[in-house]
């Protein structure tokens, strides 16, 4: 019996110093690599001489999300390559050695993205050994489109903060601010919070002016931005204030007189538009030509009535020597007692008569 099992424990022996198919680069820490840059991610094996199967050699993409299927890749198989199976890595990805099988499945992945941050396997089969590694990869972004500005009154005895931000880049990110110009060193009163970027200043004086420059950090690179502050004395408010007052007044004065001048020039056309138009009631309307007529003619004959026959002797009496001397008879059933329709013109002058000169009128009685 006992030399029984000193035999079965030297074949047991026997079989575990026997190694078959071995990942010689597993237990890889995380990788980080910059967007943009090129990455290599290791999978050396070894292979036993009981390993006599086809060599399989496949890299895959596990998700975050269990319930996602895993992405292949990459694969060699049959002494082929297969780099067409993940469509975002078309073109990108590829072995580092053109063969294989000389135990070095590493793979390069170019032009990375931040898309490409993951946990990456690379499986390795020859029949009857399977064995399998698994690395993380971080694409990080550098520090970029970093911009600086102040917050806060740049008045003496003021405070304010400067502020940094980076638009992109990877978290962790680190700020730090210097003085640039100057004494080159930050005021005594100044705080900093790497974090966020913020430099606080407490009580501000003229010795704080100067340019201020924020730098950007993160593991793969750097980024940085400049703002310059001048520190002045407080501005004189009650002046500021009471020009403000007497310009506002000024213009709503300045205003309410152009308003009224041109509520008066309406006012003015509307009357004068009135009084145009209006046809007053008090005033009578024009006489006829025929009453202005009479009116003349009767003027005339009291005028000439009144004057003695002295004064009728530039008066030519010719044509009142042509009127026809006959009298017309008195007509039947006439008053005898009224002077005939007609008297000679010498009868006229005896009776004492004035010749009187009438003007010619037509017919609706308007003067010739």
């Amino acid at each position: 019996w006992v030399l029984f099992v000193c035999f079965i424990l030297f074949l047991s022996g026997r079989r575990g110093l026997t190694k078959g198919l071995e990942i010689t680069s597993a237990n890889q820490p995380p990788i980080e690599k910059a967007q943009g840059e090129k990455v290599t991610l290791p999978c050396t094996f070894t292979l036993a001489p009981e390993d006599q199967g086809p060599l399989d050699i496949e890299w895959v993409l596990i998700p975050t999300d269990n319930q996602k299927k895993e992405q292949t890749i990459v694969m060699y198989s049959a002494d082929r390559i297969y780099n067409h199976y993940y469509e975002a890595m078309n073109g990108r990805v590829q072995f580092s050695v053109p063969d294989p099988q000389t135990g070095d499945g590493a793979i390069n992945i170019l032009n990375l993205k931040s898309t490409d941050t993951g946990t990456y396997q690379c499986r390795v089969k020859k029949a009857p050994g399977v064995q399998s590694q698994k690395i993380q990869l971080i694409v990080l972004v550098k520090p970029a489109r970093t911009k600086c500005y102040i917050e806060g009154v740049q008045e003496t005895g003021r405070d304010l903060t400067l502020k940094c931000v980076s638009q992109e880049g990877s978290p962790l990110l680190s700020y730090s601010w210097r003085k640039s110009t100057g004494t080159e060193e930050l005021p005594a009163t100044s705080l900093l919070n790497k974090d966020t970027g913020e430099l606080s200043l407490k009580n501000a004086s003229q010795e704080y002016s100067g340019t201020y420059t924020c730098v950007a950090a993160n593991t793969v690179g750097t980024d940085e931005c400049f703002v310059v502050l001048n520190i002045t004395p407080p501005m004189n408010t009650a002046g500021t204030i009471a020009g403000a007052v007497i310009g506002t007044l000024l213009g709503l004065f300045l205003l309410a007189f152009l308003i009224f001048c041109c509520c008066k020039k309406r006012r003015e056309k509307k009357y004068e538009k009135e009084v145009h138009h209006d046809i007053r009631e008090d005033v009578p309307p024009p006489k006829s030509r025929t009453s202005t007529a009479r009116s003349y003619i009767g003027s005339n004959h009291s005028s000439l009535g009144s004057m003695s026959p002295s004064n009728m002797e530039g008066y030519t009496k010719t044509p009142y020597n042509q009127v026809p001397s006959e009298d017309f008879e008195h007509p039947s059933g006439q008053n005898p007692n009224f002077p005939p329709s007609k008297v000679a013109a010498p009868n006229l002058s005896r009776m004492g008569a004035v010749p009187v000169m009438i003007p010619a009128q037509s017919k609706d009685g308007s003067i010739v």
